[in-house]
């Protein structure tokens, strides 16, 4: 089998990569946390807690976990390629031409490849390394010494591996991330595709790379079969990117058409998969404030038209039919976040109450403390597992955010 196989977003889940958050969390505080996307400090104890439970209810449904920090400490497996690695990060943590670039090369590359790979996500402290003293005769550190605590910024946001590679089909974007702060975080599956004994050498496709000019996030990229995916135009993702991306899918693959739908380009909707995930062959959540009052919402249809270069875009604004008619079938069931209630959608909403995970069709990992939403999938005859993400959750990230699929079973 290929390492890589996603033909929908509800097959059964075999493989996983996570990420336990680490001491990355611990280096935010309230002076950068806007900075880092973050809105709230997450207590690491009870994350990883909460993060050690979801992981074990992913294993005990027979899905292979695998950790981003030890897959990246693996593809590393060779002097030239730590350095390499180092000298990346470090270029693109803009530390390329500064007096202590060479000092903060060292002080990583001293680390055992894990220590240092782990380092590299939390962060490094200007506390952390002795420069020697010709080094502090840098402006840039004698104007900040006693301010700005960082030579390379920590990572927080690598919990939500959803979001800087998505696999699609056999293949996967690795994504030039929106937010400076997220840069980065791609980097790591760049050389895990590309050095991993799992996937290197396996002609794994890169259907959009990280140098491109346009940002694409994966909470954005949901497959629906193995013909169509659905894509959200966002805070976080452009047109553009949607545009050249679905290019290069249907030139090289099975996939037909995606389904490019707007919603409101907020902090609170960043990514489609915050306001609408697939659970089940025809149902889906959504959170009613996508849509206008009218019930609409911009959907606009990027089809494979054979032997012409770019795809045909067409308009709909009727999300119910566009589905219908994208995955053959009579009808589609939408369940509200809050089950419609205003205030209660909100509020799960900011809780991630539709950023479901399914890790079978009708099965679906959820946060417990949505528990409006959750009953509302029930009575709709999905089965609803609950982790509590109380801590997590401060991330501004559920379940589907924090998981990213590498293989499931056909639907």
């Amino acid at each position: 089998m290929d390492p890589i196989h996603i033909t929908s977003e509800i097959g059964k889940l075999k493989v996983v990569v996570l990420h336990r958050p680490g001491e990355e969390l611990e280096n935010l505080t309230p002076d950068y946390l806007t900075d880092l996307l973050f809105d709230d400090i997450p207590y690491l104890k009870k994350a990883q807690e909460e993060h050690d439970a979801f992981a074990q209810v992913l294993r005990e449904r027979g899905v292979e976990v695998l950790y981003l920090d030890q897959l990246a400490a693996e593809a590393l497996a060779t002097d030239a390629l730590r350095e390499q690695f180092v000298d990346d990060m470090l270029a693109n943590s803009k530390q390329d031409t500064r007096r202590v670039t060479e000092t903060l090369r060292q002080f990583l590359l001293d680390l055992p490849t894990h220590a240092m790979v782990r380092k590299l996500m939390a962060g490094v402290r200007k506390d952390e390394i002795t420069l020697p003293p010709e080094h502090h005769q840098q402006l840039h550190d004698m104007v900040e010494k006693d301010h700005y605590p960082f030579y390379l910024d920590p990572m927080p946001n690598l919990y939500f591996t959803r979001d800087p590679a998505a696999a699609i089909g056999r293949g996967l974007t690795i994504n030039k991330m929106h937010w400076p702060a997220r840069r980065r975080e791609s980097l790591f599956m760049r050389y895990i595709i590309d050095h991993h004994p799992r996937f290197a050498g396996k002609n794994v496709p890169v259907w959009y790379d990280r140098r491109e000019n346009y940002s694409i996030e994966g909470g954005d990229e949901l497959v629906l079969n193995r013909e169509v995916m659905a894509i959200g135009i966002s805070e976080r993702t452009s047109a553009e990117a949607i545009e050249k991306m679905a290019t290069k899918l249907f030139a090289g693959s099975d996939f037909k058409k995606v389904i490019a739908m707007e919603i409101p380009k907020s902090h609170a909707f960043m990514h489609l998969d915050t306001v609408f995930t697939m659970i089940d062959h025809d149902k889906f959540t959504i959170h009613p404030e996508i849509r206008d009052h009218g019930g609409k919402i911009n959907c606009f249809i990027l089809e494979k038209v054979e032997g012409q270069p770019f795809p045909r875009i067409t308009r709909e604004t009727d999300l119910e039919h566009v589905l219908r008619v994208a995955l053959g079938l009579p009808a589609v069931t939408l369940i509200e976040c809050g089950g419609g209630d205003r205030i209660a959608a909100a509020r799960e909403q900011w809780n991630d109450g539709s950023n479901t995970l399914a890790i079978a069709p009708g099965v679906v990992v959820t946060y417990d403390r949505n528990y409006v939403t959750n009953q509302k999938l029930r009575d709709a005859g999905v089965e609803v597992i609950e982790v509590n993400g109380s801590e997590l959750g401060r991330g501004r990230g559920g379940p589907r955010c924090m998981s990213m699929p590498i293989v499931r079973e056909d639907v």
